[in-house]
């Protein structure tokens, strides 16, 4: 199938550090792609590159064009969004306000108010704080709030950014579900996190990043099955790994994945 984004051969450097080497990933359309590593092992960095927040060299295509000299708006425009792992909302704006910057690019079409009914919808909690600022919302509602930013640029590729960072179990589970519900809805789903476990249970295929370079990659259920990934990420060993991919963990099963 052909990638909705494709990256050969990225790097990112600060300087002489190398941060990120030679990165090659595959999204197809409408899959769920996951990055895992540990922290500092450059996740942050491949998808500030993706973004055009980061110069980079390699390749990177997306629905077939060469986007790497695109600026940030252009990529929006064609359907990139990122929901950064500092969420980046506008505290003192209204909850509203702030979903309505993220239609920035279609504010004169008639269809971003639809967006908006449409982000209320999915997100019944927003609606009831639309009047509130963001800087008042809960750390499940700001991450919920950042999840309907983006969706308001009706992205075809959405790039998450450890959406489960510093969360509550139970709103840990609210937003794996979301995401799947993303995917039904034929929104393809870059998925960078620390929490492997759940990742690979909502995913379709896995990478496995380690200090910038990918040192596993492959479907994400053969991924979970993996001692060497078992053991480091998940602390878990063959039969061990196996029952918990089953059953799910915290309630992130793969149920619609």
């Amino acid at each position: 199938m052909r990638a909705l984004l494709e990256a050969s051969k990225l790097s990112v450097a600060y300087g002489k550090v190398q941060a990120v080497h030679e990165v090659s990933l595959h999204i197809a359309p409408g899959s769920i792609v996951t990055v895992i590593g540990a922290n500092g092992a450059g996740k942050t960095t491949l998808l500030g590159a993706l973004m055009g927040l980061l110069p980079c060299t390699g390749a990177l295509r997306y629905a077939g064009e060469d986007v790497r000299e695109l600026a940030i708006e252009q990529r929006v425009a064609r359907g990139l969004s990122l929901v950064p792992e500092r969420r980046e909302l506008f505290g003192s704006m209204s909850v509203r306000d702030n979903l309505v910057l993220g239609a920035f690019h279609r504010r004169r079409q008639t269809d971003w108010r639809q967006e908006l009914d449409a982000v209320f919808e999915r997100f019944p909690r927003l609606r009831e704080r639309a009047e509130q600022q963001a800087a008042t919302l809960s750390g499940g509602e700001r991450q919920m709030l950042a999840l309907g930013r983006a969706l308001m640029a009706r992205p075809r590729l959405l790039m998450l950014d450890e959406p489960s960072l510093g969360l509550a179990p139970l709103i840990v589970q609210e937003i794996f579900r979301i995401v799947r519900q993303l995917r039904q809805t034929g929104v393809s789903i870059l998925l960078v996190e620390q929490n492997a476990r759940a990742a690979l249970q909502v995913a379709d295929y896995g990478y496995v990043l380690e200090t910038g370079s990918v040192a596993l990659e492959g479907p994400a259920r053969e991924l979970a099955d993996d001692p060497r990934v078992a053991e480091t990420y998940l602390g878990l060993t063959g039969r061990g790994l196996r029952e918990e991919s089953t059953r799910g963990h915290g309630g992130v099963d793969r149920a619609g994945s």
